[in-house]
């Protein structure tokens, strides 16, 4: 198994339908400890029940400094060390640039972007006392083509953001052994998207992706999974599609 052993922490990964239940479902499977984080505590802990007893699940509201560092602490305190964290947790807006508020803004920009960098400097002293670590950042193929179809242009700015911010983590973070790269799906059916994407919608997607389908959570999961592993472990700073040929770039 890829991930015996190891533990893993996934934000925004309490829905059923969702990117991160996906992801923590694979790395349970192969064999990780799974922490999931989201911003209720009975919705956490539900779903790391249906993972099984061995895993975990704690509130985290990813805009809080604080609110990251008692769950990193507590993840740690119940498995003693912390390899894996996958800053999943991320919301949306489908709406157009004059409509976009300064309220909207901030709260797509502080969870999408800024709760990537809490969640992230919550876990990195434990990785570099540890001189291991592995972080991966889920942004968007909206940050990549300049607009998503049901995230507004702040969406893209802040999955955007992700990015930049991930690559400087891994250039300042290499020497500590901890690797940290981007997975950037396109459109992938879940509880973000909901009932917006009808049959006639879905149709005229498909028609731009040369794989000629929509992603599944799955699809990202892997992608993650390679990630985590020690399979990717010459890969950092790296951004990898999930896309289906939707967005193909140089």
């Amino acid at each position: 198994m890829l991930l015996a052993g190891k533990v893993a922490v996934i934000s925004g990964s309490a829905g059923p339908r969702g990117l991160g239940f996906a992801t923590a479902q694979m790395f349970a499977a192969q064999g990780a400890h799974v922490v999931i984080l989201d911003i209720a505590q009975e919705a956490s802990e539900e779903a790391a029940a249906k993972l099984g007893p061995d895993h975990r699940g704690f509130a985290c509201d990813v805009t809080s400094r604080a609110a990251c560092d008692a769950a990193a602490q507590a993840a740690i305190a119940h498995f003693g060390t912390v390899d894996i964290l996958i800053n999943n947790a991320g919301i949306s807006q489908p709406i157009r640039i004059m409509d976009v508020t300064a309220a909207d803004y901030d709260a797509v920009l502080n969870v999408n972007l800024r709760g990537v960098m809490f969640l992230s400097q919550a876990f990195i002293p434990h990785m570099r006392a540890n001189k291991s670590g592995v972080i991966a950042c889920t942004s968007s193929v909206s940050a990549q083509r300049g607009g998503g179809i049901f995230g507004g242009p702040h969406y893209s700015a802040s999955k955007a953001g992700v990015l930049g911010l991930a690559k400087a983590m891994a250039r300042e973070l290499g020497p500590d052994n901890i690797r940290v790269n981007c997975v950037t799906p396109g459109l992938i059916p879940t509880d973000l998207t909901g009932d917006k994407l009808t049959e006639a919608m879905r149709a005229d997607i498909v028609k731009g992706i040369p794989l000629g389908r929509l992603g599944k959570v799955e699809d990202v999961a892997g992608a993650f999974l390679f990630l985590a592993s020690d399979l990717s472990a010459y890969v950092t700073g790296a951004t990898i599609d999930v896309n289906g040929g939707m967005l193909i770039h140089g």
